[in-house]
Order: structure tokens, then C-alpha cells, then sequence
């Protein structure tokens, strides 16, 4: 199942969904390096983080996925954002310095090819930074939260995915250790209820947050690949062709009528 962007723009919204964001800053923050002038791409929902940590950059992109729709954003000034093919990002090669992805990996068709993709995009010593849901964790199993869909990770999985897409994953964090409840009394504790998960229950986490560097020395094999899928713009008409037009009798016209 995949995150609409009209139903992640709506729990951003929300009580919940701001106390989440400022979680996941924080994880960002204590393994965000500031890299003045940088080309910072974020790919998926990032619009909360970009707004944060690309504030010293040269430019900064929004891609979002396809599946998922995008947004106009900034509100003012000239448009940064994109729909896009995650497997297929229109970037030049060594284009970029990092990337941020939130709402991305985890809904990706092949997460391997995805990041393959952004290691062609990224510079000799470009980083990506991923958030995803935690395997082990609370908010991956409720559906009420962006988090409780598509495909959870654990950190060993996501180091493994990493290597074999020519990355080394150069530091962690989480977040989210509060549980997902709506109800205000629990969220009053959220500060109290954050501190103690990153002393009692790290594993625990709502999402895991890792930065991995670009790694240049081991070679990757090129393959041909033909892309699986085929965008049609929504507004595009399907049905009847030109051969196979009924008449507006009911009846389809004979071989020889013309």
C-alpha cells in the first residue's frame, strides 16, 4: 500500500504528525553534517526536512514518486518540485551531493534499483540519508500513521541493502520511540516517553535513520534494463480505440463498413 501525498500532507497536519516531525529532526540532526553550497535532493515526502536543512544549500529539489502524486512547493518563489520514477531520476551523473529520503524507500518496487539510481546521481562523495520504519517497532504495525504501510527494515537488512548498492553506512540514529496514539493524555508525555525509549528500548524505535556514504572502489556491473512500468497521465482517455469504436446504436459496425 502505498502513502497518497493528500493523506501525508493530512497526518503533517495533525498533533501527531507534528510531534513526529519533530522527532525525526532531531534524529536528522545529531548526524546531519552542514555542507555549505551543497546540492541537496529530497525523494519523497521530505518538504518538512528540505524547509529545515536546506537552508545553506546551492539548490534544493523535491522529487516525489509517482505512485505517491506531488505538491507545488516552495509556496512563493519558482517551483522545486517533481514527479518522478524513482529508478529513473532525470539527473546527469555525479550531479548531487546528498540525498534525503523519507516516504521512499519503503514503498519502492525494488529498493535495490532505487538505490542504485541515487549512487549514479550522487557526487564521488555524496551521502544519502534514509529514514524508514522500524521492523521491530511500534508505529510500523498501526495503519493510522504514513508508517504502518509499505515495506519495513530492520538495520540489518538496510546495511545489507546498502552494501550491495555500493554504499557504507557511516552513522545511525532513531526516533519516534512514543507510541502512535492519538489520544491527547498520551501525547502530553511524548517528550518524557522520547527520553526513555533512547535509554531503555533504542531497538525499539518508530523509524531508523541512517547516513551512508558513496563507495567508488568496488566496480558495478552494468545491465541492460527495460523499464516495467508506463505513466499515464490520469486526465488521458482509455477505452474504445479507433478500430473498436461502438456505434452509438449499440452494435459494433461491420469489417466492411467504413
Amino acid at each position: 500500500m502505498y502513502s497518497d501525498i493528500v493523506d501525508l500532507r493530512s497526518f503533517y497536519s495533525t498533533t501527531l504528525g507534528r510531534l513526529a516531525e519533530r522527532s525525526i529532526t532531531m534524529a536528522l540532526s545529531s548526524i546531519w553534517a552542514v555542507v555549505p553550497n551543497e546540492r541537496l535532493v529530497g525523494l519523497g515526502y521530505t518538504l518538512p526536512w528540505l524547509e529545515r536543512f536546506g537552508t545553506d544549500a546551492e539548490r534544493v529539489f523535491a522529487f516525489m514518486p509517482a505512485t505517491q502524486g506531488a505538491v507545488v512547493w516552495p509556496a512563493t518563489g519558482p517551483t522545486a518540485t517533481a514527479l518522478v520514477f524513482d529508478e529513473e531520476l532525470p539527473l546527469v551523473d555525479a550531479s548531487i551531493d546528498r540525498m534525503l529520503l523519507v516516504h521512499s524507500l519503503e514503498h519502492a518496487e525494488n529498493p535495490r534499483e532505487t538505490l542504485n539510481e541515487i549512487w549514479r546521481v550522487l557526487s564521488p562523495a555524496g551521502r544519502v540519508v534514509i529514514v524508514v520504519p522500524n521492523r521491530r517497532g511500534v508505529w510500523a504495525r498501526f495503519e493510522h500513521t504514513p508508517f504502518g504501510s509499505g515495506r519495513p527494515f530492520s538495520r540489518g537488512q538496510l546495511t545489507e541493502l546498502l552494501r550491495e548498492a555500493n554504499f557504507t553506512p557511516a552513522a545511525w540514529s532513531d526516533a519516534l520511540f512514543f507510541p502512535p496514539s492519538r489520544r491527547r493524555f498520551m501525547m502530553r508525555f511524548h517528550n518524557v516517553l522520547e527520553r526513555a525509549g533512547r535509554r531503555f528500548w533504542p531497538i525499539f524505535s518508530g523509524v531508523i535513520v541512517v547516513e551512508a556514504q558513496k563507495r567508488l572502489y568496488q566496480g558495478v556491473p552494468v545491465v541492460q534494463r527495460a523499464s516495467r512500468r508506463v505513466f499515464v497521465p490520469v486526465f488521458s482517455p482509455h477505452g474504445a480505440t479507433r478500430l473498436g469504436r461502438i456505434s452509438p446504436t449499440g452494435n459494433a459496425p461491420s469489417p466492411g463498413c467504413r
